[in-house]
Order: structure tokens, then sequence, then C-alpha cells
């Protein structure tokens, strides 16, 4: 058979690049928003240091992966490999921004030392992911792949496609006018007019549907912003040793870092799966080790926002994307921060409109999960479901109580056992979804024995918090001194049902052993 050229940019890069690109757009303009509209910390600050630094974590990570899919395309002789995506991680925007960098300026009050703080956490959290990245493809090869494709379908349905949704009903017009052409394009392959790619088509269109229903007064909330000519100012996020001054507090805050670096590993392998299932066996290693130094780079250049492959790889697959559109993300990204023109764009594209493209990536993948998944696991898949449930009410529920002016503390009597259950099961929702599908495919594979790995595995993440930490922050902590006794009571119930299982194995193999009795007629 004849081998093909590789093919770097591809038609369908282009739906790739918008879905990409706006997804990483978003993070950075959040995270700016809460440092410095939340917590005040100086815009100069962080839209010259810690924005553009985050950045570069970007653009190195997209241009590895960029080139790896190219060297994979050589090595296969295809011409529709498809790059692993990059990006920043969206949970630990948030748990850096709550977690790290808010408290430690409110404590401080000293901006620079804050950000010293911040990029020394995340050098730490490179390092850390580069160390256990070798881990990877063994974690791959021994993992079914109903814990792999479990949770991040779970995650992907339910967070990814979930919280976009609720965007779509703040403006319907815009909103199903946005979903339908991307649906219509995308999911149901229907060519558009002028082969237009659907999801420049499905932005455009709510675009200007907004704009043009804004300008008229017939948005339904009534608020609308015109469009604000971009500022441009030049950074220039150069790596930098001034993280070395925050190490000491650094360490302060790994505890709560350390589980976002471990959710992005357990992701990363995750994503190489899915990619294999999806035609491109990538190495599993490879993927980690640009993940971690990817991370390690933002870190040294400023950034506060660690990288981590996305989860999309079959959804960007599927709209055609290549080699490119992770190049031209990262190096639209990187331009973006440097100039500073970022915001502008974030602030263009009504979120009604961008809302569809994150909701296909979503189902795509959800649907692949059931796809490559033996039918006998579909249970497996679906209890793997459960952790990210929880943490999705946990998620809206503490919007709401924000909101009303309260806190966790302010509930009573069943109320506040509802939320410190819902609490203990969403934290470390990706490890234990993982480790649950993982146990209970090997459980409906009739391998008790194989399950209660996984379940001892449950125990000792429990006691020490990678997996339901009672702490509203999810941190770790020691096991010998834990925040609640709910600990040890977690430890000791993933414990009792891994010996159960232990024993029904002895059983299992005790009645292999025995003769089988004789059925033919008496001599």
């Amino acid at each position: 058979m004849k081998k093909k050229k590789p093919v770097l940019f591809a038609a369908g890069d282009v739906n790739a690049f918008f879905g990409l690109m706006l997804d990483n757009m978003s993070d950075l303009v959040i995270m700016a928003g809460i440092l410095t509209g939340v917590f005040g910390l100086p815009r100069d600050l962080v839209l010259s240091r810690m924005l553009p630094g985050s950045a570069v974590g970007v653009l190195v990570g997209d241009l590895l992966y960029s080139w790896m899919a190219w060297r994979l395309a050589r090595k296969t002789g295809r011409d529709d490999v498809t790059a692993m995506p990059l990006g920043l991680d969206t949970p630990s925007t948030f748990g850096m921004a709550f977690g790290v960098i808010g408290p430690c300026y409110l404590a401080t009050r000293d901006a620079r030392l804050t950000w010293q703080v911040a990029m020394a956490t995340i050098v730490l959290m490179g390092v850390f992911k580069i160390a256990v990245s070798f881990c990877g493809p063994s974690l791959r090869r021994m993992v079914p792949r109903a814990g792999l494709l479990g949770s991040i379908s779970a995650v992907a349905l339910l967070l990814i496609a979930y919280l976009p949704f609720l965007k779509l009903f703040a403006s319907p017009v815009v909103g199903f006018l946005s979903l339908g052409i991307v649906f219509i394009s995308l999911l149901a392959r229907f060519r558009l007019p002028l082969r237009v790619p659907g999801a420049l088509a499905g932005i455009l269109c709510g675009t200007v549907a907004y704009y043009l229903l804004g300008s008229l007064g017939l948005l339904p909330s009534g608020a609308y912003t015109p469009v604000i000519p971009p500022v441009f100012a030049l950074y220039l996020p150069l790596p930098t040793l001034e993280f070395l001054h925050g190490i000491p507090k650094a360490l302060a805050y790994l505890p709560l870092a350390v589980p976002f670096a471990l959710a992005t590993v357990v992701g990363g392998v995750d994503v190489t799966e899915s990619a294999a299932v999806a035609g491109d066996d990538y190495n599993t290693r490879d993927i980690l080790l640009v993940e971690g130094f990817a991370t390690l780079v933002a870190g040294m250049c400023g950034g506060v926002i660690q990288s981590c492959p996305y989860i999309g790889h079959p959804a960007y697959k599927d709209m055609g994307g290549r080699s490119g559109y992770t190049m031209a993300t990262g190096l639209f990204l990187g331009f973006a921060a440097v100039f500073g023109y970022l915001s502008f764009f974030v602030g263009l594209l009504p979120e009604a409109a961008v809302a569809p493209i994150l909701i296909f990536i979503g189902i795509e993948i959800t649907a692949q999960a059931f796809e490559a998944t033996p039918v006998k696991h579909y249970r497996a898949v679906a209890i793997s479901f459960i952790p990210v449930i929880a943490c999705l009410v946990t998620i809206e529920f503490g919007q709401m109580l924000g909101g009303l002016g309260k806190s966790a503390g302010d509930l009573t009597g069943d109320l506040l056992a509802t939320w410190q259950a819902t609490t203990i099961l969403g934290n470390g929702f990706i490890v234990t979804s993982l480790l649950w599908g993982a146990a209970f495919a090997h459980v409906l594979d009739h391998k008790p024995g194989k399950a209660a790995i996984y379940l001892l595995i449950c125990a000792l993440f429990s006691l020490c918090g990678v997996i339901h930490s009672p702490l509203q922050s999810g941190a770790v902590f020691s096991p010998f001194s834990p925040p609640a006794p709910i600990v040890w009571h977690l430890g000791a119930g993933y414990g009792i049902m891994a010996l159960t299982f232990i024993l029904l194995e002895c059983l299992r193999k005790g009645d292999k052993a025995e003769p089988e009795p004789r059925t033919g007629p008496m001599p």
C-alpha cells in the first residue's frame, strides 16, 4: 500500500482551531477577571506577567504536539493524523485563583511575592508531572477502557457540555441558531453552502444575531456591550528565576496543587487512550512529558495556570483537524498574550454563540466512550459518572449559596449532611471515576480479585485526600492527622469491600480446585 504524504493543514483545521482557541482564551480572561476583580491584584502584573507566561506554556505544548502528529503521520504513512489538543486546565484555573493566588495576596498584600509563589507552585507541579509521566504507559496498559474512557466521558458530558448549555438559555435565539448550525454540520456531517466550516459558521451567525438583537434592545437580559476597539501593548514573557523566592511559601500550597497536577496526568492517560481508539496511537509517556514540560515552562516564564492535554481529540478529528489547528492555536494565544489583544476577542464573541462548540465536543467524547467500550462494561462506564455529578452539584449549589450571601457553614441538619456527602463524593472526582470504572469493569468480568486492587487504592487515596477529601478546597492531608473522622470510615469501607472481593476470589478458586463429580453411570 502506497504511503500518503502527511498533511499539516486541512480545511477541518479551521473548525478545530476555533474550538481549541476559544476554550483557552476563556480561561485566560476568566483568570484575569478573578484576580483583578475579586482579589484586587494589580492589573498590570496580571496582564504583563501572569497571563503571557501561561500562554507561553500553551504555545510550547501545542507546537510540540503538532510536531508529534507530523512525526506519527510520516511514520504510519497516513494523512489523517490529528494532533493532541493542549490548553489551559480549567479546574486548576479556579483552584489556583481561589486556593493559592487569592489567599496568598490577602494574607501578604504583596503582589510581587504572590506572583512568585504562584510561579513556584506551577513549576513544582510541572516537575511532579514530569516525574509521574514515566508511570503513564503502565497505567494505560493496566486500567480497563471502562475506567479510562468512563471518567473522561463523564467530565465531557456533565462539565464540558452541560455547563455551556446553560449559556444558551441566557440568549436562546443566539444560542439555538449557533447550536443548530454546529450540530447539523459537525454531528450530522451536513455540508454547508460554499463549504463554510461549521464551527466558524455557527460562531459568525450567532455573533451577528447577538449584536443585531442587542442594537434593537431585544436581548432577554437587556444587557448589551458594544464592541470596544482593542488596546495593544507589548509584554515579553521571558524566563526568570524569580520563582525561587516563592518556593518556601509554595510548599504550603502543594497539598492543594498536587491533586490538580495528578488529575491532569490521569486525564493525559485518558486522552491518549481516547486518541488511540480514534486511530492515532501516541506514546503515553511522550504525551505526559510534553504536558509536564509545558507546565514547567509556563511557570518559569511567569505563568500561573498549568497546561494539560484536552479531552476533545476525537471531536477535533471528526472536525477534520490535523496538525495545523494546534499550531495555529499556540501561535494565536502566544501573540494574543504578548500584544494584549486577548480580552478584545473574548469580549467580542458572545458566550451563547461559542457554547455550542463545547457542547458538540462533550457529546462526541461521551458517544465515543460507549462505542469503544465492550457492551458488558456499559454499567461500569455509567457508575463512573456519579462522582462527576457530585462535583457538578457542588459547583452549582456553591454558586447559589454565594449568591444568597451564605456559606456551607450556614447549613444545618439533613441539608448540611447532604452537602458534606456531596462535597466528599465530588472531591478528586476524576481519579474516583477512573478507579470506580476500572474496579466495576473487573466485577462485571467476574474477576473480583482484580477489582479488589482498585478498591484498595481507593482506600489508600481516601486516607490522604486524593479522593473524597472532606476539606472544602479538596486538598490532600496526612493520613496520621485527618481533618475529620469520616476519613477513617471511608478507608475502612473500601477496605471491607476489597476484602469481600478477595474472599470471593479465593472461594471461586477453591471451587475450581475440587475434583468434578462424576456424572456417568456407576460401574
